[in-house]
């Protein structure tokens, strides 16, 4: 092999190393919340998240780099729970508003298949109602004792409870 050939493999061995990966793929990897900031927008309405109060929500889909931001757990319920909703999913975070500062909520995500929701509560978030999520069943019932609303898992959630009609109705800034 000449030594123009033994470059030209030497220059393309991290990009073959790189796909090849020990046969590990993107998937693999372990997905991490990114903090939102100042300029962070919600996907749907293009609200910033951080003028509004009420916990946050992270969609990180398959094949995407950055994750999809919701300003509000009602509305990452309701793109999660559509029918038409197929992208795979590969995390989901929320905010534990146990920890979080309500008016102001920043950091304290978690994985939001292992939460607890209370809905119907008084509290409201960006979209007026919210369903405030909660990484301890215990911080969610006496959020809920406090503040009415029922306690349910993730799986709990329904699209029906997911309503984002008259979100706007809500919001005095608009």
């Amino acid at each position: 092999m000449n030594r123009r050939r033994l470059l030209l493999l030497a220059a393309c061995a991290p990009p073959v190393a790189v796909l090849i990966g020990c046969g590990r793929s993107a998937s693999d990897e372990a997905v991490l919340p990114v903090e939102i900031d100042e300029s962070t927008t919600c996907d749907l309405d293009g609200m910033l998240l951080a003028d509004y109060p009420g916990p946050k929500a992270q969609v990180h889909y398959a094949g995407v780099a950055t994750p999809t931001y919701f300003c509000d757990t009602v509305e990452m319920f309701a793109e999660l729970l559509r029918p038409e909703q197929v992208r795979a999913v590969r995390m989901v975070f929320v905010q534990d508003m146990a920890k979080a500062d309500w008016e102001h909520p920043h950091g304290h995500w978690f994985d939001a298949k292992t939460g607890y929701y209370v809905v119907g509560s008084k509290r409201h978030g960006s979209m007026g109602p919210t369903i405030a999520s909660f990484a301890a069943e215990a911080d969610a019932k006496t959020f809920a004792t406090a503040n009415g609303g029922k306690v349910l898992a993730f799986a709990q959630v329904t699209a029906e409870m997911a309503d984002l009609g008259g979100g706007a109705l809500h919001d005095s800034r608009m």
